[in-house]
């Protein structure tokens, strides 16, 4: 296998080999991240940031004197380091304050309810079994408190647990997103723990298509603004935010101020994670392996990488086990029962903000990139289901490569890799 080029894809918890010709392949979009090496292990590095914070006094110093403590935590759908990070935050909350009221306050906003082997599987046992742990609820009106508006209009309307908090950090990871910028600060706040209504008018279909609200960028970005108003307005105090790798190890960290801890490690991401397209008829991108690639719903945001290097007409090789499906019963179904993507995207365009529907964000997100390129998804999803969202499912890499050649009617086409999708930001 001289002539081709290997790659190790992430799927699930595992990896699909891939082997391309060299005289096809394009070029291999990857993230500097992967090959930075930390002088320190993650531990190390979570404890250095805490030491110094960016903006703000050290976390055991602004729990002093606080009995009602509230640490927002990420959810299952991220790969957050939480059994290093959250450890180090418990112990440096009752260092300032021994009798503190802990309360860990997962920021599922829209998704599924985190479930217990999912706690046990992000903190461990002993933190499951200790702590006072609360699963944020976006419906549960008796459990929300309205905040006031928001810069864009929209109804801020926060978790009582959050609201009331007599100090609220929060931990979390930075990484591109793919209409927020980057993920991180702001985002434990909202979409993380706030109401339905309130991410729903956030994530608004103008907003969506605004030319800012795109991957690697935060001035101007009408989604970040809301956010980070958000965040201040409910009085985060202090985050803890890490840049991982592939193995989902921190090597890097920043802790302090929600917005100037956080854009430092947003320049640092910027430094590692910018590449220029490299045009091809096929781009084939993953989401990262688990837990970014357990629905279709998530798998948009690795999409997006390639949606910014494929040619207009050409195909997009999507791969993530997909193995909870769709992710969104909404978002199934507005692909189910529509005719056309072109009519799904007039009719996203035409929703007042007041109006957004759930999911309707990433089924906007997703129309724009098959209005661009066609889909082929590599997955354990079932193939109606990929049938039903206007994709084309493929059981293998292999097979997917046949059916793209066999649309763009020509065997020698130019192949694109992003081994990374959610890692990378494509200009």
């Amino acid at each position: 296998m001289e002539d081709c080029v290997n790659f190790q894809l992430p799927f699930g918890k595992d990896k699909i080999s891939l082997n391309v010709d060299k005289s096809r392949l394009i070029g291999v979009l990857t993230s500097k991240i992967n090959g930075y090496s930390a002088d320190c292990d993650g531990e190390s590095i979570v404890k250095k940031a805490m030491e110094n914070p960016v903006g703000t006094e050290r976390l055991e110093i602004l729990a002093k004197g606080k009995k009602k403590i509230c640490l927002i935590a990420s959810d299952h759908t991220r790969p957050v380091p939480s059994k290093i990070i959250v450890p180090l935050m418990l112990k440096a909350i009752r260092k300032g304050s021994p009798d503190a009221e802990i309360t860990i306050l997962i920021a599922t906003g829209l998704h599924r309810t985190t479930t217990k082997e999912d706690l046990v599987y992000k903190f461990g046992e002993e933190i499951v079994k200790k702590e006072k742990i609360v699963i944020h609820d976006c419906d549960d009106a008796d459990n929300l408190v309205y905040m006031g508006k928001l810069p864009s209009g929209g109804r801020f309307i926060l978790n009582r647990i959050a609201a009331e908090a007599e100090l609220l950090v929060a931990e979390g990871f930075i990484e591109p997103h793919f209409f927020a910028g980057f993920s991180g600060g702001r985002k434990s706040v909202l979409p993380g723990v706030c109401a339905r209504e309130t991410v729903m008018y956030n994530h608004n279909s103008r907003f969506i298509a605004d030319k800012f609200a795109r991957t690697g960028i935060l001035d101007g970005n009408p989604v970040h603004k809301d956010m980070l108003y958000a965040a201040k307005k409910a009085k985060l105090a202090y985050i803890v935010n890490v840049v991982i790798n592939a193995n989902h190890e921190p090597i890097y960290a920043v802790a302090g101020d929600v917005e100037k801890a956080h854009f430092k490690g947003v320049e640092f991401l910027l430094s590692k994670c910018k590449v220029k397209a490299m045009k091809a008829d096929i781009v084939i991108t993953t989401n990262g392996g688990y837990p970014l690639d357990q629905n279709i719903y998530q798998s948009v945001k690795g999409m997006t990488a390639a949606e910014s290097t494929v040619n207009a007409g050409g195909v997009i090789i999507m791969i993530a086990k997909a193995n909870d499906g769709h992710g969104g019963i909404n978002f199934y179904n507005t692909f189910k029962n529509s005719e056309n993507v072109k009519e799904l995207m007039d009719g996203f365009l035409s929703t007042p903000p007041l109006e957004t529907v759930v999911d309707q964000w990433q089924s906007q997100i997703l129309a724009r990139v098959m209005l661009k390129a066609t889909v082929i998804f590599v997955s354990s999803c079932p193939d109606e289901i990929i049938k039903d969202m206007k994709m084309i499912p493929a059981g293998t890499v292999e097979e997917a490569i046949e059916k793209a050649e066999n649309i763009l009617g020509k065997k020698d086409c130019g192949i694109t890799v992003i081994p990374d999708g959610v890692s990378v930001i494509v200009e």
